[in-house]
């Protein structure tokens, strides 16, 4: 019931009233970054979502578009500008995907929706974690985001899709405020996962292999 109904009733509550409530943050950021990045202060880009079916995803753009002379863009930490450095250290650069939510694109949390190009060389399990929407946050980015493995991020999407359920959600929820408010290693440093290992969410994981690509 939890996985067909309610999890939608609270993203579209939740969402709803975190947009309401952060409304001035969200346009002072967005005004800073209309100013930053000559008139762009949002990140459009095509993703799949549940069943594979493409949506764009909504960020707040982070880089400007400064290219070199031969119309290349610069590198990424080149045109990071200060207040992109800012919102994505306070993860503000993901308030705008709560738009994401409301339309039904996304969930507040499951897998984190990656690259189109990745769908091709899904194997039949990896392929499981679009059985539910993508999420904001979700089980692998409270284990590490970018500092585990690949084949880990999918070990872990497929395992949330498994046990999904309203307290894994909110243990998830949880860590998520921790590692923002606290700047925990729960999310900074991938080798720290003890605080989650704790609440019981990995023992399990091993039933659930993936293939490295």
């Amino acid at each position: 019931m939890y996985r067909r109904l309610f999890k939608r009733i609270l993203d579209l509550i939740i969402s709803v009233s975190t947009l309401l409530l952060l409304s001035p943050v969200f346009f002072i950021v967005m005004l800073a970054l209309f100013i930053a990045n000559g008139g762009k202060p949002f990140f459009v880009q095509p993703r799949p979502g549940r069943k594979g079916h493409i949506f764009r995803i909504i960020k707040f753009k982070t880089m400007n578009s400064q290219r070199d002379a031969e119309g290349n863009l610069l590198p990424d930490l080149e045109r990071l500008t200060a207040i992109g450095k800012f919102v994505r250290k306070t993860s503000l650069d993901e308030l705008p995907q709560l738009i994401n939510v409301i339309k039904g694109d996304m969930s507040l949390i499951g897998p984190r929706p990656l690259l189109p190009e990745y769908l091709p060389i899904y194997d039949d399990v990896q392929r499981r974690r679009h059985e539910v929407r993508p999420g904001i946050t979700g089980l692998a980015q409270v284990k590490g985001r970018n500092q585990i493995r690949f084949s880990e991020r999918l070990q872990y999407d497929v395992y949330y899709v498994d046990h999904l359920s309203f307290m894994l959600d909110v243990k998830i929820i949880f860590l998520t405020i921790q590692s923002v408010l606290f700047r925990s290693d729960t999310i900074v440093n991938g080798q720290t996962l003890e605080a989650i290992d704790d609440i019981g969410l990995t023992k399990n994981l091993k039933n659930y292999s993936v293939k490295e690509k």
